[in-house]
């Protein structure tokens, strides 16, 4: 049985420019700092807790936040829970919706070459080759605008048309 392609994805598809990717990310930038901020506070609000109750030592260290970044282990442990919240944010906004807030703002849509929505193996190939954004820069010389990312990932990003 053949996927019927999403509703809202164009029969013609109108792939976007390095410029509109470029805003979608900018946009998204402050969107995972601002995510990335409210995990940051749970987490020191966790660790603080837990000093007082006296369940970890915080000796050595000026504050909280020194102990979480600069021990040896909870450093890493924090460093990854960081990049784990961030994987998760699009990944989930990706396999889900096949946007994120930035890309639904710029009226972009990342989607398989049918019209589904990505695997969450390919949100992470996505993301692993994406090299923060760099490999948008292929786009304008792909014949379908398509970024590193989009290639490897065997996916494409599509404008969306606007609603009336």
């Amino acid at each position: 049985m053949k996927k019927k392609p999403q509703q809202d994805v164009p029969a013609q598809k109108n792939y976007p420019g390095l410029f509109r990717r470029l805003g979608a990310w900018i946009y998204d930038s402050l969107v995972i700092a601002a995510v990335l901020m409210l995990a940051a506070g749970v987490a020191t609000g966790l660790a603080a807790l837990l000093a007082h109750l006296g369940w970890i030592d915080t000796t050595g260290y000026i504050d909280i936040s020194a102990y979480m970044t600069q021990h040896p282990v909870i450093g890493m442990l924090y460093t990854a829970y960081l990049a784990v919240v961030m994987v998760g944010f699009f990944a989930y906004f990706w396999c889900k919706a096949g946007q994120t807030l930035g890309m639904r703002a710029w009226k972009l849509r990342l989607q398989n070459k049918d019209g589904s929505n990505l695997r969450f193996t390919q949100a992470l190939i996505r993301m692993g080759t994406s090299a923060f954004g760099l490999g948008n820069l292929m786009a304008p010389f792909s014949r379908e605008k398509q970024s590193f990312q989009d290639i490897m990932a065997e996916c494409e990003m599509v404008v969306l048309p606007k609603v009336n």
